[in-house]
């Protein structure tokens, strides 16, 4: 059993260790002597407060030992220790979980885990579906009607018989016909995503008139998403070109305000059945006639 006491001796080779520290460290970056701490039998580390900027809270150790029943103190190693209050790199963290949208650049390549678990393996390539499966059982439902490939002519002179129906069409029009498809943990993701950044909680769409759902500019997604997700097509909206939340919105909103036609100037008024009545001035003659206004002289023939 070690013993916990530091050995009389090498607890004061307080100088060999010193002169041990200065020579691995910068000129002027050992401070004084913190503690001495016994390693074993006749084992003892001395520790030495580090002074260089860098290296806050950290510490110089120093372990000296010495043979039995030797007299002659011996350095053992020097090394910089952090101590408890040390200033210390962040833990490391894989590149894949440091990595954040926006971080790539062009020419950047991102490599994708084979166990990806947004991933999930698309068409296999087999033209045979699992035995039992209910695509199977379809297979053989509709083998003999219009999936069967018809060959022109009697079965006698036909080289092979009709193959029956492949299902390589049916998943290159679903867009399955890839190495690797989407999971419903990644669809998930994409969609919680999504929703937090063009969603029906963002202040924008707090304060729309209404919801994309009913707007002219929204261009619907297929698949799955398509069932609450499409992409803003308004050059002036804030969401042009991203996936939007149907329940998203924004003052963009095609029927949110239409613009007012320009106000037309009505046509002029004339009325011509009704003529103001002449009068004649009672202090003219004959040949003096008045209207509402002014005395105004007739000339004479």
């Amino acid at each position: 059993m070690r013993s916990r006491t530091p050995d009389r001796l090498c607890a004061e080779a307080v100088e060999l260790a010193r002169t041990a520290a200065e020579e691995a460290a910068l000129p002027g970056m050992v401070g004084d002597h913190v503690e001495v701490a016994a390693d074993g039998d006749r084992v003892v580390t001395h520790y030495f407060a580090c002074l260089d900027p860098g290296y806050r809270g950290w510490r110089w150790a120093v372990t000296v030992a010495r043979a039995s029943r030797a007299k002659a103190v011996t350095l053992d190693e020097t090394v910089l220790l952090p101590g408890p209050d040390a200033l210390l790199a962040p833990e490391w963290v894989p590149w894949s979980e440091r990595l954040r949208p926006g971080d790539m650049g062009p020419g950047d390549l991102l490599p994708t885990e084979a166990d990806d678990l947004r991933l999930e393996p698309g068409w296999t390539g087999e033209d045979a579906p699992p035995p039992n499966s209910a695509l199977a059982e379809e297979m053989d439902r509709l083998a003999e009607a219009e999936d069967a490939d018809v060959t022109v002519g009697s079965p006698a002179v036909q080289a092979t018989p009709p193959a029956r129906g492949s299902i390589a069409a049916v998943a290159e029009e679903l867009g399955m016909r890839r190495a690797r498809v989407l999971s419903r943990y990644g669809l998930y993701s994409a969609a919680d995503r999504w929703d937090d950044s063009h969603g029906a909680k963002t202040p924008m769409a707090q304060a729309a008139p209404a919801s994309c759902v009913s707007c002219g500019f929204l261009v619907r997604l297929g698949g799955s998403l398509g069932q609450a997700f499409g992409i803003c097509a308004n050059e002036f909206g804030p969401a042009d070109g991203h996936v939007v939340s149907l329940s998203y919105g924004c003052g963009g909103h095609s029927e949110a305000a239409v613009m007012p036609k320009a106000p037309r100037p009505s046509p002029p008024v004339i009325d011509e059945t009704l003529v103001d009545p002449l009068q004649l001035h009672p202090s003219s003659g004959a040949g003096s006639v008045s209207a509402d206004g002014p005395d105004e002289e007739l000339g004479h023939s």
